[in-house]
């Protein structure tokens, strides 16, 4: 079977514009799965416009997808895997760069004046933040980058360095967007770059306020990892090879603030809503959405499933954590001309019961030191100032804390920024709520202020706790109690 290329691709699935002509105009930190199935699609779809707004992607460190894409002329397949299936080619991406491979590449094209847009999915671990969404200048890869600003090893590095160089040449005429699910991730962005330009250069971070925007933005789509199965799935369908290609369900939504320094492709001509209020829709996607989708993992590895189809299929689950989302997120949400809550979270719900997508639980456990904050910390805070109950909330940060201590306890591999921290933690942990519970509130940055010195909750948690730990994988008995 003959692999994906340029000449394939211009055959089977053409573009709607001239790819040889067009040229780079975006450069993309973090080109993995989401983005493929998201941002470039939008982009692809807006080139049909006009513009020079092809995709340079970044990878950081590892080298994957660029030795998978590279022999494919960067070609990929996306395949919509819902009610209605469909495949087409991507041609959007020109080319991906490794960072620790070619720096100066990486900075060349950052550095450009064709670059106008520079976008984001990196992981909330990626942004280089405390618990209170401060730079980290505790993290190795800021000490580093602090000490040799023309090689960084992080994002924020990297974006510093590129916007330093930018205004030693005399122009800004950029836009720097993240695509992360971080509640206020264009501020949080710009702040961090900011502070850390500070540290060896006040008068930079000045400038890089002056010029430089950071929107902030809310990205919706269900987007699995992919896998042999996917692979088998287009060749089957397409008569072609493809080692990298992504998957997404139909659904797809990109809100970004209306706040640019530059120019910007027509994504308004293809769905991307341009809004004074991204807050409002960022927030009820990452409680209502992101929050499902933990609380799914969680407690759904606990009752031995591994994808979201077969954890919402849970009836029990499923009610769980319905009630989860109506009685204690959407409390904490406001309510819009241009957002129903209780229409958003059946929509959400039935999003979840799509049978073509095997979104793995594990993939949405990762990280979940970074992810709860935003998920379920800031929601529970908001419920506890309020007054306000939220066991079942409580429950999934219960079954985080299981998850931990199992994959300890069982050497499961677990992907975490802290993973270590965690691990020493849940070694010394013994079953019992108080003891355990206590070690983990006791971890200096994993949990907020306001949930770690507050007895009730340390009271809930330790028998939601408790609870799984005497065996209760039937979620609704906890609430019942």
């Amino acid at each position: 079977m003959q692999r994906l290329n340029s000449a394939i691709a211009a055959a089977v699935s053409p573009a709607a514009y001239d790819v040889g002509s067009t040229g780079v105009g975006i450069v993309h930190i973090g080109p993995g799965a989401f983005h493929r199935a998201h941002q470039a699609v939008f982009t692809e779809d807006a080139l049909a416009y006009g513009g020079d707004w092809r995709i340079c992607g970044v990878q950081m460190r590892s080298s994957g997808i660029r030795d998978a894409l590279q022999p494919q002329d960067y070609r990929y397949t996306l395949a919509v895997l819902d009610e209605v299936r469909s495949t087409r080619v991507i041609h959007a991406v020109h080319e991906i760069l490794v960072a620790s491979e070619d720096i100066d590449r990486v900075l060349d094209r950052l550095v450009s004046r064709s670059t106008h847009i520079v976008t984001l999915t990196v992981t909330e671990k990626g942004y280089c933040l405390t618990a209170t969404g401060q730079l980290d200048r505790d993290r190795p890869e800021i000490i580093a980058d602090l000490v040799n600003t023309v090689a960084p090893q992080s994002v924020i590095g990297l974006l510093t360095e590129a916007l330093r160089r930018r205004r030693n040449a005399g122009y800004a005429d950029v836009t720097v967007v993240s695509c992360d699910n971080l509640s206020d991730n264009g501020r949080l962005l710009a702040a961090a770059v900011r502070d850390f330009a500070a540290i060896n250069d006040p008068e930079l971070a000045a400038w890089i306020v002056r010029e430089v925007a950071f929107p902030c933005t809310m990205v919706d789509s269900i987007t699995p990892a992919t896998d042999d199965a996917l692979r088998q799935y287009v060749s089957d369908r397409t008569g072609y090879e493809d080692r990298m290609p992504v998957s997404r369900e139909a659904f797809s939504q990109w809100v970004i603030e209306d706040r640019f320094t530059g120019p910007r492709p027509a994504w308004d001509k293809v769905g991307v809503v341009f809004t004074d209020d991204v807050a409002l829709f960022e927030t009820a996607k990452i409680r209502l959405l992101n929050g499902a989708h933990s609380t799914l993992a969680y407690a759904g590895l606990l009752l031995g499933y591994s994808t979201v189809l077969e954890a919402i299929r849970d009836a029990e689950l499923s009610a769980f954590v319905r009630h989860m989302m109506l009685e204690e997120i959407c409390p904490t949400l406001k309510e819009s001309a241009g957002l129903d809550l209780v229409a958003y979270t059946d929509e959400i719900l039935q999003r979840f019961r799509n049978p073509e997508i095997a979104y793995r639980l594990t993939q949405i456990a990762w990280d979940g030191s970074q992810k709860v904050r935003f998920r379920l910390f800031a929601t529970l805070a908001d419920n506890l100032a309020a007054g306000r109950a939220s066991p079942r909330l409580v429950y999934a940060v219960a079954a985080w804390l299981h998850f931990i201590r199992r994959c300890e306890r069982h050497a499961t591999p677990m992907t975490d920024p802290i993973r270590d921290e965690l691990l020493a933690v849940a070694r010394r942990s013994n079953g019992a709520g108080g003891h355990d519970v206590g070690l983990f509130l006791e971890m200096p940055g994993l949990f907020p202020a306001a949930l770690a010195q507050d007895d009730a909750f340390r009271a809930q948690l330790v028998n939601a706790y408790a609870h799984i730990e005497g065996g209760g994988s039937h979620v609704n008995l906890l609430i019942e109690q």
